[in-house]
């Protein structure tokens, strides 16, 4: 399941922009709309916070949305490293100082990882998770000898990366894109994202996002989690084994699996996406 969770990228949206002074280099970027009970929407790696566009123009109907845009992706400027950190960081903070409570966090990838950071801290302003086709250790999927000690920015991976043309990073995103989607258009909307990334952002923060190993945290977790999980490219058997292995140290929670889609469920079955998170939001 590398694939599904090497994870990155989509769509639009736009309103009021929240940063924690004037200065534009802020770790997060949150626009809201809506009135009602608050939800958090935290996209994923490269993936600005546009992806959610079409769950929003429902939802904010009958809720207050609060959707992020993180540092260096989705043309905002980027931020100093370690980046992650002070993504998770401002994210709490951004709870605290806009007073929101009882929040509902719906994080897609990398966003469904964050959020259970946020989750498992002492007094926790968060009253449930919906978690799309996200691990809570991506890395861990990835090496098997998993370390997070092990990985650094100094690495001729990120090396690579870094000096990578822009042909050649097209090309490589165009390749990751077919996997991210079945659909066609939504392809072409990750490769775009992908493109306007900050390309060192897209380089350490990926580092950053793989050493993030929040297994033990979720023993934390008490409120109701939901996970809807993708059934392709290696079928609803092997996505299942996956997230129980890694999901075992949460107590509780609802595996929900999506058919026909890939890593980006609510593109490939938005409707079937909108009504399974209308019914989550519904029993809070």
């Amino acid at each position: 399941m590398k694939n599904v969770f090497t994870l990155f990228i989509l769509i639009c949206f736009s309103n009021a922009t929240f940063a924690s002074n004037s200065n534009s280099a802020e770790p997060i970027h949150v626009a809201v709309s809506g009135k009602g009970q608050p939800v958090l929407f935290i996209p994923g790696f490269t993936v600005p916070g546009e992806v959610w566009n079409p769950v929003v123009k429902e939802l904010e109907k009958t809720y207050e949305c609060h959707v992020v845009t993180l540092a260096g992706f989705g043309g905002k400027e980027p931020i100093s490293f370690p980046w992650l950190p002070q993504i998770n960081e401002s994210l709490e903070t951004y709870l605290i100082e806009q007073d929101l409570k009882n929040v509902t966090v719906v994080g897609h990838s990398l966003g469904g990882t964050v959020a259970t950071w946020l989750a498992s801290r002492e007094n926790s302003r968060i009253s449930q998770l919906v978690i799309v086709d996200a691990l809570p250790a991506t890395g861990a999927l990835m090496f098997p000898d998993f370390n997070p000690d092990n990985l650094s920015y100094d690495s001729p991976y990120n090396k690579q990366q870094l000096e990578m043309s822009d042909e050649n990073f097209e090309q490589m995103a165009v390749g990751m894109s077919m996997g991210m989607s079945l659909n066609k258009e939504a392809q072409q909307q990750i490769k775009a994202w992908m493109l306007q990334a900050d390309r060192k952002t897209y380089v350490y923060g990926y580092t950053d996002y793989l050493k993030l190993d929040m297994r033990e945290n979720l023993k934390m977790i008490t409120i109701p989690v939901t996970i809807i999980a993708a059934d392709q490219p290696y079928g609803a058997a092997m996505a299942t084994q996956t997230y129980k292995k890694q999901y075992e140290n949460l107590e509780n929670y609802n595996l929900i699996m999506a058919t026909d889609a890939a890593h980006f469920i609510m593109l490939d079955q938005p409707e079937w996406f909108m009504d399974r998170l209308k019914e989550v939001l519904s029993n809070d």
